[in-house]
């Protein structure tokens, strides 16, 4: 294999196992810290439906309803909860190593193969240690954890990153784009009921 052709595998191949580790983190962040996120959303609509008559409304009531449902679905999955840290962690590593070779191989002359040799070791090791499922919305984040915070520089100087193909989520620009096609259509709709809303909040806060 060409040494250029060897970087290039190493990229793709830090690409993988470094988005992999942080979907894995992102799956254990979610179960960690969603429940307790909704239970003080909860309580504070709660407190507040006392002071505004307007978030008494059944729309909120409906939004209550669905974060109860969603604190039940993470609850479910708490059990893989430790398996996403300590395979995030295994994965980790990983990647770490792939960035190190990545440094042997372009400081390197002559044969390759012990290089190769164990890029397929790591890439094994890869494909062994990865979790099959996770929980909802962990793709959104771990984009986030892994185009936003990680340091990829050495990844992208041989696999480049587009915005709108890599950085953002397919799934989060079919909801963005049918968030705006309803807006387009229901746009009257939408102004009359924040109209009402902010109303009600007015009258309940003279009262």
């Amino acid at each position: 294999m060409e040494k250029n052709d060897l970087l290039k595998h190493i990229a793709e191949t830090g690409y993988n196992v470094g988005y992999t580790a942080k979907l894995h983190f992102a799956s254990y962040g979610i179960i960690e810290k969603i429940p307790g996120l909704i239970n003080f959303v909860s309580m504070a609509f709660g407190i507040y439906a006392l002071a505004f008559e307007g978030l008494s409304t059944k729309g909120i009531s409906s939004t209550l309803l669905i974060l109860g449902i969603v604190g039940l679905y993470v609850n479910n999955r708490n059990s893989d909860k430790i398996l996403y840290k300590i395979k995030g962690d295994e994965l980790t590593n990983l990647f770490y190593d792939l960035k190190r070779l990545n440094n042997e191989v372009k400081s390197a002359s002559g044969e390759l193969t012990d290089f190769s040799d164990r890029l397929s070791l790591i890439e094994n090791k890869f494909s062994k240690g990865c979790s099959s499922h996770h929980i909802m919305f962990a793709t959104w984040v771990a984009h986030y954890k892994f185009f936003w915070e990680q340091q990829t520089g050495w990844i992208e100087e041989y696999r480049k990153f587009g915005f709108f193909r890599d950085k953002v989520p397919l799934t989060l620009w079919l909801v963005l784009a049918t968030a705006l096609f309803y807006a387009a259509f229901n746009y009257a709709e939408l102004l009359g009921y924040i109209c009402e809303l902010s109303q009600n909040q007015s009258k309940g806060a003279n009262e």
